[in-house]
């Protein structure tokens, strides 16, 4: 058996594991076995790459210690971040990981260009050459566009620049120049593959991708990081193509697949247009409501909430970005399980798009050990809010906001959300009464079944948690 077919093999067992991983990595209860899946697929593929770097002619050397040297590198930097990286900056921390699968695909595509300029690919001829020169123009664009585009999502994310939409005149008309620029830039360079046509190339695929994703609300962060996770496995199986490896265009097309289908969903799960998304257009659809007096809130204190739940029969939950900031979601699993042992019947309503990512707040109960079958989805919790005696929103703003159905000007009009308002009574756990990340007042917080509960999150059901303890069984 030669080393190639080795390396076939293993590949082929990398790309299955892989499948297993996105399969296990699809239900909490299986989670862990798919990052096993996944860790392993990827040291077997690493394993093949490197081997079949070393049978390389010994002219090779010195690049297999590169490789090396870059695993080594990359492991270190990975472990170092996964351990220091808080929940609350997971989001911004894969941001920043998809800007660098953008970048290696822009280099990529540079190196196969400048190997080719040298006559290193003598097997590219004719039309094979002109397939070539489209396949690295398109890598770069991809990679170009997925490097700056995560690049401004983790700057949103982690609020080091302004998370509202940046809205140039002519917004839309930029796209669409920059869009035939590429396509005209690429048929020049297939036709004449000069060096100036993939560097202007390069540059304008760099400023598309940071205007996409700037002229994105923050609001709809969540989307575009998923978005951003489609786009950097469409760029992984174009490096695939141009090195010619084809574990690396599975796993580019498993991953861009599976980010493109999770954006679709999350869209309808948001009343947005898919199409909007990729356009850069998301989040400004409508435009600001106008100021308007809701009147004067109500405030109950954490004593006062724990008698309301200890008398409640049903109590629902929606926990957001808020209760990740404060870390609260292990007094709220000790919450949950005092009311439970009381025999109230607690549940968690979790919105698609709750918090910074996709499965954000699922991710944070589970490492809290709520049980999986009590945190039900939103379309799975709406309808038996009207019969809920107490709503505990828990860092929640935008998605729990009535102005999504009533307000037609308002600039999240149209985004389903969890009807908290139904419920006999709703207690919000806020800091202040700012508004919420999408920059939008909420008038479920002067309702006359809601009360706010002020103070950090942790702290407050940590409060309740000793009342309820008081209470005698």
């Amino acid at each position: 058996m030669s080393v190639d077919s080795i390396a076939t093999a293993a590949y082929l067992i990398a790309a299955l594991l892989f499948v297993l991983s996105l399969a296990g990595l699809s239900k909490n209860a299986t989670a862990k076995q798919g990052l096993t899946y996944g860790v392993v697929g990827m040291t077997i593929a690493l394993a093949a790459t490197i081997g079949l770097s070393l049978h390389d002619s010994t002219a090779r050397g010195s690049a297999v210690v590169v490789l090396v040297v870059a695993v080594v590198v990359g492991a270190a930097f990975g472990l170092w971040r996964a351990r220091v990286v808080q929940m609350t900056g997971m989001p911004e921390l894969i941001a920043l990981l998809h800007s660098f699968v953008g970048l290696a695909a822009v280099l990529v595509g540079w190196a196969s260009y400048l190997e080719v300029e040298r006559g290193g690919l003598e097997s590219f001829t004719g039309s094979l050459l002109r397939i070539h020169h489209a396949e690295v123009l398109i890598g770069i664009f991809i990679g170009a566009v997925t490097f700056t585009g995560s690049i401004v999502a983790y700057l949103k994310l982690s609020a080091k620049i302004k998370s509202a939409p940046l809205v140039l005149p002519g917004k839309n008309l930029l796209n669409l120049l920059a869009l035939l620029a590429f396509a005209g830039l690429m048929v020049y360079f297939v036709a004449d593959p000069a060096s100036w046509p993939i560097v202007v190339a390069t540059a304008i695929a760099l400023i598309f991708g940071w205007h996409l994703v700037a002229s994105i609300g923050g609001g709809d962060m969540p989307v575009v990081v998923s978005m951003l996770n489609s786009y950097s496995g469409w760029a992984a199986a174009a490096s695939g193509f141009l090195l010619d490896n084809d574990l690396l265009i599975v796993t580019g097309a498993l991953v861009g697949s599976s980010g493109a289908y999770l954006s679709y969903i999350m869209c309808q799960a948001m009343n947005r247009s898919f199409f909007s998304v990729i356009a850069g257009g998301f989040g400004v659809e409508a435009g600001p409501s106008g100021v308007v007096d809701h009147g004067e809130h109500r405030e109950i204190t954490a004593e006062e909430t724990a008698s309301l739940l200890d008398s409640a029969s049903s109590v629902v939950i929606t926990p957001g970005y808020g209760m990740a900031v404060a870390q609260a979601q292990y007094p709220v699993a000790e919450l949950t399980r005092i009311l439970r042992e009381k025999g109230v019947d607690v549940r968690f309503g979790i919105h698609p798009v709750a918090g910074r990512l996709p499965g954000h707040m699922n991710v944070l109960l589970a490492e809290a050990k709520v049980p999986y079958d009590i945190a039900l989805e939103m379309d799975e919790i709406n309808d038996d809010l009207a019969d809920t005696d107490v709503v505990l929103v828990i860092g929640a703003n935008d998605t729990v906001n009535p102005a999504a159905e009533e307000d037609p000007g308002s600039p999240i009009a149209g985004m389903p959300v969890l009807r908290v308002w139904e419920a006999k009574n709703v207690v919000v756990f806020k800091r202040s009464m700012a508004v919420g990340y999408a920059g939008v007042q909420n008038p479920l917080f002067f309702r006359d079944n809601t009360q706010m509960l002020f103070g950090d999150a942790k702290t407050k059901v940590d409060d309740i948690v000793q009342a309820l303890q008081r209470v005698p069984a």
